[in-house]
């Protein structure tokens, strides 16, 4: 199943890095987040990627041009200016890349991807969130219950401890406990052809006017994610899927 990705925002909170590059590029492991969520699919037999590109663009691009290159030992003849590849990483993805401008919003960048996809259910999601989400299983349930969309609804853990007060007093301390809250997007969509016709155009939102739209009509269904799911929003998230890659890469 062909696979939507969005790569092109600014990633304003990330500044430290994306001055220079864009913030699906961030690396976590050595390899860029995208990377990594390309894998959660590839892992499921999904790996046909449409990648939505806008601001940087060419570093992506650039990337995916020379990926054999970059994940492996090879050998120059500088004579010939013949390389002889030692292929390390192999693997057997195809990605499409397009850029979809860099002043355009969410869902503008997933409208533009409509004529690359064609008419046929596929999966979305964004360049900087992680989980060990089963793809295959959301794919089913989207498919059990028929409706035009299905997002995956997850419960982070709360980025500070919480206190339960009474009055004054601190009756509970719970350090970043799970949100009491309910549940959030989480990217991870399955969406139907005709998602594509709720988006006007350029300065839409995907998060605003297409998805209530297809709440109020009753097609937005949410797959509930129970476990691992982090996103890349700032220094400290980047800090945190490091050393969670160093200790156990909770969402592979």
């Amino acid at each position: 199943m062909k696979v939507i990705l969005l790569a092109g925002g600014f990633g304003t909170r990330l500044a430290e890095y994306t001055d220079v590059i864009p913030k699906p590029m961030v690396t976590v492991g050595g390899k860029p987040i995208l990377w990594h969520i390309m894998q959660i699919y590839a892992r499921f037999g999904h790996k046909d990627f449409y990648v939505a590109l806008g601001y940087k663009s060419e570093v992506i691009k650039d990337y995916f041009l020379r990926y054999r290159s970059l994940n492996s030992d090879f050998t120059v003849d500088l004579g010939t200016g013949d390389v002889t590849p030692y292929q390390i990483d192999h693997v057997d993805w195809r990605v499409t890349l397009v850029n979809t401008g860099v002043a355009t919003m969410t869902g503008g960048r997933v409208k533009r991807m409509q004529e690359y996809v064609g008419e046929e259910t596929c999966m979305l999601t964004y360049g900087d969130g992680l989980a060990n989400i089963d793809v295959n299983k959301l794919l089913a349930f989207h498919r059990s219950h028929g409706k035009m969309v299905t997002v995956s609804a997850v419960r982070p853990a709360a980025r500070f401890g919480e206190l339960e007060m009474d009055g004054d007093q601190v009756i509970s301390f719970k350090e970043k406990p799970q949100l009491h809250e309910g549940w959030i997007n989480g990217g991870f969509f399955v969406i139907e052809p005709a998602f594509f016709d709720l988006i006007a155009g350029d300065e839409i939102m995907l998060e605003r006017q297409p998805m209530e739209l297809a709440a109020a009509k009753g097609e937005l269904m949410a797959y509930r994610h129970e476990g691992f799911w982090h996103c890349m929003d700032t220094k400290r998230d980047h800090e945190l899927l490091e050393s969670l890659w160093k200790s156990g890469i909770p969402w592979i």
